[in-house]
């Protein structure tokens, strides 16, 4: 019987991401546990408002539509795809070479619909999130890993992403910096 961890990753882990992923499972015969990753599709529309939002006032010289109509909508598409995809591969890389089994998924519905109907299909017994720290977010309790922890019967556990068991130990929930 395997031992199914679930993990909803807002960017590609590196290789200290993955080994420090892998020794929460130190105790557990490596045979036995499963890592199910989950990527969140890149939101495209999000990504043209930020670089829409970064224009200077001045440089805007036209109508929004008429500098909107100058944007590729399909390629900015077709990016995120490429990049989500990318970054999939490279999480489930880190994770082999750092002696895990690893299945990954691009998904495109809300990342914590997509958690907890993994965690559902897979009968996962934990769930990790690993994200970049999301100050407001976590103090408002409207992050990924506090509606996990609302929606989802397993343990879920936040790690910031390239940061240390050490780092994140003394800013209580993952948050550091505050």
């Amino acid at each position: 019987m395997s031992y199914d961890v679930v993990l909803l990753v807002e960017k590609a882990l590196t290789a200290a991401d993955a080994r420090q992923v892998r020794t929460l499972h130190e105790g557990i015969d490596d045979d036995d546990v499963v890592y199910h990753v989950l990527m969140p599709l890149e939101d495209a529309a999000a990504r043209i408002e930020s670089a829409m939002g970064s224009l200077a006032a001045g440089e805007v010289i036209s109508s929004p539509a008429m500098v909107m109509s100058d944007v590729d909508i399909d390629a900015v598409r077709r990016d995120c795809k490429e990049r989500s995809d990318h970054d999939l591969g490279v999480c489930v890389s880190a994770l082999e070479a750092a002696g895990a089994t690893v299945h990954g998924k691009v998904v495109t519905e809300p990342p914590v619909d997509a958690l907890a109907s993994c965690v559902e299909a897979v009968d996962g017994r934990e769930a990790i999130i690993l994200t970049r720290p999301h100050v407001v977010a976590e103090f408002f309790h409207i992050d990924w890993t506090s509606r996990a922890r609302r929606r989802i019967g397993v343990p879920v556990l936040h790690l910031l992403e390239h940061e240390t068991f050490d780092e994140q130990a003394g800013g209580g929930e993952g948050v550091t910096g505050v």
